[in-house]
C-alpha cells in the first residue's frame, strides 16, 4: 500500500467507475488529495487493484471510499486494505473508525464485519439507487479503549 498521487486519479477512476453503482468524479479524487485525507492505492505488478480514502477527524476517522479492481475481488485485496487502514489509524492515535455501507451490499457488510466493524446504526434513504432511495448501515470499529463487537 503506498500514498495515491495525482498520477493515480486516472487508474482509480477507472476501476471507481465499473465497481460502484454511483461512482466518485475525478473532482472528488482531486479534493480528496488536496484536503489532506489518508488517500491510499494497493498496486501488483504495475497495476493499481484497490483504493481507499478516509477522512481523519481529531481522534477518529471515516472511511469514505474504498474499492477493489473487478476482475481482483474476493482475493483478500479489500481485507488487506481495511487492515492496513486500521494500522494507520491506530499508529496516528484514532479511536474508531466510521463507514457507510449500502443496506442493499452484502459482500461490503460481509467483509466489514468479518475485519471487526460493527453495526451502529441505519441512516434510512441515504443512498440514490434505481428505486429512489436506499438505507445506509452505520458500521464502527473501536480501536482502543473497548472491544468491538
Amino acid at each position: 500500500m503506498r500514498d495515491m498521487t495525482a498520477d493515480d486519479v486516472e487508474a482509480v477512476l477507472a476501476i471507481e467507475q465499473i465497481v460502484q453503482p454511483y461512482p466518485w468524479t475525478r473532482g472528488n479524487f482531486e479534493d480528496a488529495l488536496s484536503s489532506a485525507y489518508r488517500c491510499v492505492v494497493d498496486e501488483r505488478e504495475g497495476d493499481i487493484v484497490s483504493y481507499a480514502i478516509v477522512m481523519p477527524v481529531l481522534d477518529e476517522a471515516e472511511l469514505l471510499n474504498i474499492g477493489v479492481a473487478a476482475n481482483r475481488q474476493r482475493k483478500g485485496l479489500g481485507q488487506t486494505m481495511l487492515q492496513d487502514l486500521l494500522s494507520w489509524a491506530v499508529t496516528h492515535g484514532m479511536q474508531r473508525i466510521f463507514l457507510e455501507v449500502r443496506a442493499s451490499n452484502a459482500p461490503a457488510i460481509a467483509l466489514y464485519r468479518k475485519t471487526g466493524f460493527a453495526e451502529i446504526g441505519m441512516r434510512r434513504g441515504y443512498y440514490h439507487n434505481a428505486q429512489g432511495r436506499e438505507d445506509a448501515l452505520l458500521m464502527a470499529y473501536v480501536l482502543t479503549g473497548e472491544a468491538n463487537g
